[in-house]
């Protein structure tokens, strides 16, 4: 999901003038541990307070499908200046 999202700050576009290069050193690595490190922590967090491993699973499947939402709805990386411009005949 990240990388169409991040593909025209990568390539930067037209002769790369608006090439962003923080969203593979920055933003793919909180990406990824946040990705990793929250629905594990939900899943330790409700072990300990239920016991229950299957009420764990459930919650840590919860806490990564919000959590793939909500930076999907947040993080919006530079895209192209409009539907018009593009490579040309």
């Amino acid at each position: 999901m990240w990388a169409p999202r991040a593909a025209f700050s990568i390539d930067g576009g037209f002769e790369a003038h608006a090439r962003d290069l923080s969203v593979i050193f920055i933003d793919l690595p909180l990406i990824v541990l946040g990705g990793a490190l929250v629905p594990l922590l939900t899943w330790a967090l409700t072990t300990r307070w239920t016991g229950r491993p299957w009420v764990a699973t459930l919650a840590a499947v919860a806490a990564l499908a919000l959590g793939i939402w909500g930076l999907l709805e947040w993080w919006t990386p530079r895209q192209h200046p409009d539907p018009g411009y593009g490579p040309g005949i």
